[in-house]
């Protein structure tokens, strides 16, 4: 589903906040992208979901072109950034059929009547809903028209155990529907516990990347997660 080969973002200063990124991504996966503050993380994922333009390096996602086919990119990815985006004054309902209207769904009632069953969504105003409910909606939101990518930035900072669980849930729910997920976290049990795979990104160079329970086993004995990623970034 993603093929990245020497991706590079380059700002004036030079800062070099991506020092070229190659990585494969299989359908199917939920891959996490771990790592410190201005490691990089957020510049992939705007680059990724064609919001910055790369300095250097190629991408293909889903079969499209991420610099000469952005359009087609757009078409096939759902993103999901760390801020709420609805409207508080609009409800449910009018925010996930202007999302699939935009996208040129012929049947953009139905589906979003689909998303808000499988979300526990009821129809309110967007502004009356709690975090983690807004959150759900905004996982809805990227998936209304049903993308073959799925990018979270951050899906679940500032949430209650509750509310991540819940949309743990939602996520596995979109990856069992087909979406490979490509999510950013500082959570390190929300990596262990969600991604296939996860890819540690320090200095804008990728420093890991493995399955969890291979992180772990690498450390030895009953290393956590949390032991492995600050022995790779101390």
């Amino acid at each position: 589903m993603l093929t990245i080969r020497g991706l590079r973002k380059e700002f004036p200063g030079p800062v070099v906040a991506l020092a070229g990124l190659d990585l494969d991504v299989g359908p199917g996966q939920i891959v996490g992208l771990l790592g410190p503050n201005g490691a990089g993380k957020t510049t992939t994922m705007r680059m990724l979901t064609t919001l910055l333009r790369p300095t250097a390096g190629t991408a293909t996602i889903a079969g499209a072109d991420l610099v000469s086919d952005p359009a087609g990119v757009r078409r096939r990815i759902g993103a999901v950034a760390q801020g709420n985006s609805t409207d508080p004054t609009c409800t449910v309902s009018e925010e996930l059929i202007l999302q699939g209207r935009l996208h040129g769904l012929t049947a953009a009632g139905a589906r979003a009547a689909e998303l808000m069953k499988t979300f526990e969504l009821t129809d309110r105003p967007t502004g009356q809903l709690s975090g983690g409910q807004r959150r759900r909606l905004d996982l809805a939101l990227g998936l209304v028209h049903r993308p073959a990518v799925l990018f979270l930035d951050e899906p679940s900072t500032g949430l209650d155990p509750g509310s991540r669980a819940t949309l743990w849930a939602c996520v596995r729910e979109a990856r069992d529907a087909g979406a490979t997920v490509v999510l950013s976290t500082h959570y390190l049990d929300e990596a262990d516990a969600l991604c296939d795979r996860v890819v540690v990104i320090d200095a804008g160079r990728v420093i890991a990347d493995d399955s969890p329970g291979a992180l772990k086993a690498s450390l030895g004995g009953n290393s956590t997660l949390d032991e492995v990623y600050l022995a790779l970034t101390a």
